[in-house]
């Protein structure tokens, strides 16, 4: 670890860049906790580039924790459709109606309080809480655990449970109580701008002389990650069943994976099933109707966290059943102007442009609007 006197020319010529250096980001022109929380929450599996619209949308529709608590949770979701991650969106929406309810609609500024709500880990807590409240903690998110691995030439691989221990403690080590939250971001911005992944900018970096790694010429051997599995590929089918000017969609339970998104009656094919026969199987299964005249309409593809899919879109008509009150989370038959207003999967949204285009010459010739 660093001496007092080193890891004092560390802190400051890490501000003194990050003060010339730090992007111009709508969330650092605030002191607002809630609006810095609301950009953490995003940024924590998102790229800042991809953030700034979303952070700007959200906070025209929920200027205030007090909006953001009084809105319904599906208004929230399709804010946020798109950025994905969308427990962090039912974490937040839950814990903005506790601190509306119970702190008077003020962020609490102790980290007992604070991390006490859903959705706040110790990232989180650690973010908002130096940055709004100047509260000496430590950040390590992606960005950080990057740069104090080469830092310290640390051979402990980033990507393992035992990681979410060494690198805060690292980080913790480092950190300039005085200015935490300036510290924590220009050390964040560091591994951002400069401390990148593959193409790293040392000679523009304002603390190689206490880089270990760069003394020794191998920062491309740093971060270390273990191996990881290979990420599943799952083949699905997703049932458009038109009634009329309309088309079901279903409702996944809130508390499951992309709880509260709505989303096309389907589940996995079979070995050795087709599309077609797949589709009349589990639109029977998941809610109790019977279709006709089904066709493979297209294929799309979609990438997770943890798995991939592969989708066949089949579309067919209504034949008979009801669905039963023990089926999906919730149920519509909808039209195109419900379409538009419904939060709904990544995997959805792949071919729904298309099909509400489609939808739209169905309309236009059967009558108005549903």
């Amino acid at each position: 670890m660093l001496d007092p006197q080193k890891k004092n020319d560390f802190q400051q010529a890490l501000i003194n860049w990050y003060q010339e250096n730090g992007r111009d980001l709508p969330w650092r022109r605030t002191s607002d906790p809630y609006r810095i929380w609301v950009s953490e929450v995003m940024l924590q599996q998102t790229r800042v580039d991809t953030a700034i619209d979303y952070y700007l949308r959200f906070l025209e529709n929920f200027p205030a924790i007090e909006n953001l608590a009084a809105a319904p949770l599906q208004q929230v979701l399709k804010r946020w459709e798109g950025l994905g991650y969308y427990a962090r969106a039912r974490n937040l929406h839950r814990a903005a109606a506790i601190v509306a309810t119970e702190y008077n609609g003020q962020v609490p500024d102790t980290v007992e309080a604070f991390r006490s709500l859903p959705g706040v880990g110790p990232y989180i807590g650690a973010a908002v809480l130096s940055i709004a409240f100047g509260r000496p903690l430590a950040v390590a998110d992606g960005n950080v655990k990057r740069v104090l691995s080469r830092v310290f030439a640390d051979p402990a691989p980033v990507n393992v449970p035992a990681a979410h221990k060494t690198y805060p403690a690292l980080a913790a080590d480092l950190l300039d109580c005085r200015r935490p939250g300036a510290f924590n971001q220009a050390l964040m911005e560091l591994g951002a701008l400069v401390c990148r992944p593959k193409t790293v900018l040392c000679r523009n970096c304002p603390v190689s002389s206490h880089c270990l790694a760069y003394g020794r010429n191998e920062t491309d051997l740093f971060p270390v990650r273990r191996k990881t599995r290979p990420v599943p590929l799952h083949r699905l089918v997703a049932a458009v069943i038109q009634k009329g000017r309309n088309v079901l969609i279903v409702c996944r339970p809130e508390n499951g994976l992309l709880g509260g998104l709505w989303e096309f009656p389907g589940g996995r094919i079979s070995e050795g099933e087709s599309a077609i026969d797949a589709c009349h199987r589990i639109v029977g299964q998941t809610v109790n109707l019977r279709v006709q005249n089904a066709y493979e309409w297209t294929q799309v593809r979609h990438a997770y966290t943890h798995f991939r899919v592969e989708a066949r879109v089949v579309i067919c008509d209504y034949a008979a059943g009801r669905i039963r009150p023990n089926g999906p989370a919730g149920f519509q038959w909808a039209g195109v102007r419900v379409l538009q207003k419904r939060p709904f999967t990544g995997m959805t949204r792949r071919f729904l442009p298309a099909l509400m285009e489609k939808r739209q010459a169905v309309e236009s010739n059967t009558g108005a609007l549903s």
